[in-house]
């Protein structure tokens, strides 16, 4: 299936703000977030991979996983770029018709593949990428344009099982491209929705080679190649410490081959760097649930839980299951109880604003997806909020 690539231009500058999802409490694709925080853990003080009767070591690394220059761009890279963006006059200019080359059928019409790991060159010839791949080649081509792009690290609204008691994270990147101070443009294979965008961050081009390991690896361990994946999991932690999801993954890799200490010890840093981390807490709950170490299970299950409550989007996503059963009044107090967790969240806000909209109160609606509107900085998203804003003025000014 083809999937068509998306702009969407961010103004004022501040962090505005697909996905491959995961289950928290297994393993992460695609996992990042640069923080900072204490000194990670000397990786030396990890152990080898012991796995059947065999010992894997950090000697085996540069040969078994080697890092690949990412955004090499060789002469039909350059060659492509000259021809579709090298008459334009404006950085402006050189972007629009740059994507416009890449993501259209009759040039080089990039489909999507969530497997396509790979550089910018790898992508440019098969044609093909995943989000990480696609970032890949779109910064190569800009950067080769004289385009100031970027990694940019997006974070993405969770979801909660039905019983509220896993979480389902989907973790993304992407392009970003600073035109000026003011204006920046998001470039995105597979453009998420704008209500599941929640933050996003710009991460270097070691965190992206990072990234290239990390999914190695978890795909390694999803066909339990233990050893590829102890290996990817241990090139992308050298790269980037400070990804507390790194450190999750490394933990799993652990738990899987019965290295119950190494794997406490891994999820312990990732907790270090990110206290909120919630996937090594409930990786913690599942290890210790396996050693039959129950005060310890209990202590984290009970962590999790006040995350679950405090998280202002497991409130929204009680008032959406609400909603689609058609229960606006139930939605509306959910709701209520996720934007005080979180007041200036535009998704939140606009998400009251149709729940009032659906009980008849246009007023209440006009005034939350009004502020949705000011508080939003995607485009996008304040046009769809002021589309909105007009039909519902448009209602009101109706019924009187």
């Amino acid at each position: 299936m083809t999937r068509t690539a998306g702009v969407r231009m961010v103004t004022r500058c501040a962090p505005g703000v697909s996905g491959c999802m995961v289950i928290a409490g297994a393993l992460f694709l695609l996992c990042g977030c640069a923080t900072g925080g204490p000194a990670a853990l000397p990786l030396w003080q990890l152990p080898s991979l012991q796995y059947q009767g065999r010992e894997t070591g950090v000697d085996e690394l540069a040969a078994r996983a080697p890092t690949p220059r990412l955004l090499d761009v060789d002469e039909a890279m350059q060659a492509f770029v000259q021809r579709y963006a090298g008459d334009a006059s404006s950085s402006r200019q050189r972007l629009l018709s740059l994507h416009r080359a890449i993501s259209g059928t009759a040039t080089l019409g990039i489909e999507y593949d969530p497997a396509a790991e790979g550089s910018a060159s790898q992508a440019f010839r098969s044609q093909q990428a995943n989000c990480l791949s696609y970032a890949n080649l779109f910064i190569a081509l800009a950067r080769e344009a004289g385009l100031d792009a970027r990694y940019q690290w997006v974070d993405v609204r969770p979801t909660w099982t039905r019983m509220g008691e896993r979480v389902a994270v989907r973790l993304h990147v992407n392009a970003v491209v600073h035109l000026n101070r003011r204006d920046r443009f998001m470039v995105d294979l597979d453009p998420l929705p704008a209500r599941d965008i929640t933050g996003s961050m710009e991460i270097s081009d070691t965190d992206a080679r990072a990234l290239y390991h990390s999914n190695i690896a978890m795909d390694a361990l999803a066909d339990e190649r233990l050893e590829e994946a102890w290996l990817h999991a241990m090139r992308a932690l050298q790269l980037s410490p400070q990804m507390s999801h790194l450190w999750v993954n490394m933990g799993v890799v652990y738990r899987w081959s019965g290295q119950y200490d190494a794997a406490e010890t891994a999820y312990s840093q990732a907790l270090a760097i990110d206290d909120h981390e919630r996937s090594a807490m409930n990786n913690l709950m599942v290890l210790y649930g396996l050693q039959g170490r129950e005060k310890e299970r209990a202590y984290w299950e009970a962590r999790v839980e006040r995350y679950r409550d405090t998280n202002p989007y497991y409130h929204a996503w009680l008032g959406d299951q609400a909603a689609e059963e058609g229960d606006w009044r139930g939605a509306l107090v959910h709701y209520r109880d996720a934007l005080a967790l979180s007041p200036e969240d535009p998704e939140l806000l606009f998400g009251l604003g149709v729940i009032y909209r659906e009980l008849g109160e246009l007023k209440a609606a006009l005034r939350y997806v009004g502020e949705a509107r000011d508080h939003a900085s995607l485009m996008s998203r304040r046009k769809r909020y002021e589309l909105e804003y007009e039909q519902l003025s448009q209602r009101r000014l109706a019924a009187h």
